[in-house]
């Protein structure tokens, strides 16, 4: 009875709230992230937009105007990675803010000898553990290309990573994957970029990805889902556990679009 009420529930949001076909066509034909996607696949991605417009926030600030454009392409791109996973992936937080550009943020911190400190830096996204995510537009727009950057998806994945506490690199696993295999090959990779990025060569992921273990695999994700080939072919490790995580394999796919 529950699950059939929840049913009922959802056609009925996507009935009064989904987003407008012709619209929604329009983005799957414009934005290359999601060519070679079936048109099941993006029916069922419009019906995950759509029900995170519905669940989340989305506040613009400063001035930024969001039309039906807009807040339909942001949205797709946040579904993107949950595509088989399903909104249950996004639990525990409410509000998606959007500056027109790049935002300040403030962060505050004790050192090792127990001074305080605060640090103000500029950003183009960020996720807090249990909070919004918090996004540029002009990075948003600078996401639209295949070039591996995508700060939506980067800061999502951010949010998939949290559900189990801090971004570490390891957001909860299925069942049917095994732990130990995800760990050997993220901390090989992430070892290695380490090294290479401090001995000066040249890497394929953004030496920002050395950061810490969180932001390799938002960086990675990122990379799985713009440049999926080239992350297949320099890091396979990475890649397959990716793969199996996510449920989805872009490199095929894209090849195939």
């Amino acid at each position: 009875m529950l699950d059939r009420l929840r049913r009922w529930r959802r056609e009925r949001i996507l009935e009064r709230e989904g987003i407008d076909p012709v619209l929604w066509q329009e983005l799957m034909d414009g934005l290359p992230q999601f060519d070679g996607l079936e048109a099941a696949e993006r029916e069922r991605l419009r019906e995950l937009a759509s029900l995170f417009l519905h669940q989340k926030r989305l506040q613009p600030l400063d001035g930024l105007e969001m039309d039906a454009a807009m807040r339909a392409g942001l949205a797709a791109l946040a579904c993107l990675p949950v595509l088989n996973l399903g909104l249950s992936a996004y639990r525990g937080w409410h509000t998606v803010l959007v500056y027109p550009g790049g935002f300040l943020a403030r962060h505050a911190y004790t050192d090792d000898a127990g001074v305080a400190h605060e640090e103000v830096s500029p950003l183009a996204g960020e996720a807090w553990e249990g909070g919004p995510v918090v996004l540029s537009w002009d990075d948003v727009e600078r996401s639209l290309d295949l070039d591996g950057y995508n700060v939506v998806i980067h800061e999502l994945c951010h949010k998939l990573d949290m559900v189990n506490g801090d971004a570490n690199g390891h957001p909860p696993l299925p069942a049917d994957m095994s732990l130990q295999a995800w760990t050997a090959a993220f901390s090989e990779a992430y070892a290695g970029l380490c090294q290479a990025v401090e001995e000066g060569r040249e890497t394929f992921l953004d030496p920002y990805a050395a950061e810490a273990p969180g932001e390799f695999f938002a960086v990675a994700c990122e990379v799985f889902f713009e440049q999926p080939a080239g992350l297949r072919d320099a890091l396979p490790g990475v890649y397959e556990q990716l793969r199996q995580y996510f449920r989805q394999d872009p490199a095929h796919r894209l090849l195939r679009g």
